[in-house]
């Protein structure tokens, strides 16, 4: 499976010399199967950029599915500058958490009323459906959704899509459960470990995914002062992949205050406590334009089939 991100900070769009690596767009991953089943999560202010990309390639007919985490401003604000809905034949399915106020189509349409933009969304060109999901486990033409709840102020879903024999988990916006992660006693690192039902179920569905993306706000330091904000800290993420077993850690939705050199930082910390912690898993923050080539585990030690995804980071990293 192909991963793509085009936004992957959070609350608003931060363009500026002191984000250029990371990027200043707000939430969006693209996805692709080798069958070509285009799956778009989020439609952040990245989501213009691949609108733009798609409409270059010159297909005849862009179909896509987009899942959206929540319909919070920063995961939906750039679906009215995405290109592909103004052109006539594209098939576009957007999939949204059981629960927003009011139809999805209604909140998508709240966005685009004309005292905030020229086109409302019922003039658009392209054969728009909308779906509400709960959670529970879906077929979109052959590739399994799985969704989870996640602990956040408006109705937010997590989504694990599997295909072409990979995992990959998208985990944002969430806050942990407890201000407690592991249980008196316990052994730090394990699932079973883990003090709060809601922390151990959220890491469960987790449970040995080839690629996470996983919402990390926040520094630990700022955690007590966002509480109930509905965001995590690499540490919490960190510690979940880890004892869930994954391979890989992405971690996104990055704070606006956040510049480069404070998420390169946060990045080492972050790799730090995995070592710390002897886990098998590669951690990197997400940045605009990086490319994962998601393969199966290889019948090489896990360390190895870890090495490949990150191989292929570090090397669009140097091309950027």
């Amino acid at each position: 499976m192909e991963v793509r991100f085009w936004g992957t900070r959070g609350s608003i769009a931060t363009p500026g010399p002191e984000t250029v690596h990371f990027g200043g767009n707000t939430s969006c991953v693209e996805m692709v199967t080798k069958a070509g089943r285009r799956f778009i999560i989020d439609c952040g202010t990245g989501v213009r950029l691949l609108g733009l990309h798609l409409m270059s390639k010159g297909q005849s007919r862009i179909r896509a599915t987009i899942l959206l985490s929540h319909t919070h401003w920063d995961h939906i604000q750039g679906f009215p500058f995405f290109k592909p809905v103004f052109q006539p034949g594209n098939e576009i399915l957007i999939c949204a958490p059981l629960g927003v106020t009011g139809s999805l189509s209604q909140v998508l349409s709240g966005q685009m009323e004309t005292a905030y933009f020229p086109v409302e969304l019922s003039e658009l060109p392209a054969k728009i459906a909308y779906r509400h999901l709960a959670e529970g486990a879906f077929d979109f033409h052959g590739v399994g959704v799985s969704t989870h709840a996640l602990h956040h102020p408006a109705a937010t879903l997590g989504y694990r899509i599997e295909s072409d024999g990979v995992t990959v988990a998208y985990l944002a916006d969430h806050e942990p459960f407890s201000d407690v992660l592991w249980r008196p006693g316990a052994e730090p690192g394990k699932v079973e470990s883990i003090l709060h039902e809601g922390d151990r179920r959220h890491a469960e569905f987790m449970h040995n995914a080839d690629l996470v993306i996983h919402d990390a706000q926040y520094t630990p330091e700022e955690m007590p002062e966002k509480k109930h904000w509905g965001h995590s800290s690499y540490e919490y993420a960190v510690e979940l992949a880890g004892a869930a077993g994954v391979r890989q850690l992405a971690l996104t939705h990055h704070e606006p205050t956040h510049t480069d050199d404070k998420l390169v930082e946060i990045e080492k910390r972050a790799r730090a406590l995995a070592a710390s912690r002897n886990y098998d898993l590669d951690v990197f923050c997400a940045y605009e334009g990086c490319e994962v080539a998601v393969k199966p585990k290889s019948s090489a030690p896990g360390r190895q089939a870890s090495g490949e995804l990150s191989a292929h980071v570090a090397r669009d990293r140097h091309r950027r």
